[in-house]
């Protein structure tokens, strides 16, 4: 039987074992593994987040998404758990170690504007 990466494998295989870890993928800075890293750090978005944020009419920019992200990973390095951001007249709760947005609230929308369960509050610039 032929062998692939020390594998017996019941067939033949039409390229080499030399050919096969040629044309592996490199997993180097701009590999797989960056990339990927890179996305999990971003700020994701609950579902609950995602349908106040279009119940109460929401938008952010991508200068607002950078900021959000800035003012988490802030929250991450001082060890916060569940954070209070402020970003103008807009509060989110983001859970810090998820990187998740659990809601999100106008401040004039509030009825009696108090967060409960926070241990931090970061207010971006």
């Amino acid at each position: 039987m032929a062998e692939i990466n020390g594998v017996r494998v019941p067939f033949i295989p039409i390229v080499s074992n030399d050919e096969v870890q040629k044309s592996r993928v490199k997993t180097g800075p701009s590999g797989f593994d960056s990339i990927f890293k890179e996305e999990l750090d971003k700020v994701k978005f609950s579902s609950h987040a995602t349908k106040r944020l279009e119940a109460r009419n929401i938008h952010l920019t991508e200068t607002e998404l950078g900021k959000l992200q800035n003012a988490v990973e802030r929250a991450e390095q001082k060890g916060a758990k569940d954070s209070l951001v402020m970003m103008d007249k807009t509060a989110f709760i983001v859970n810090v170690p998820n990187k998740t947005v659990v809601t999100a609230m106008q401040v004039e929308e509030g009825s009696e504007n108090i967060f409960t369960n926070i241990d931090s509050v970061v207010f971006t610039l």
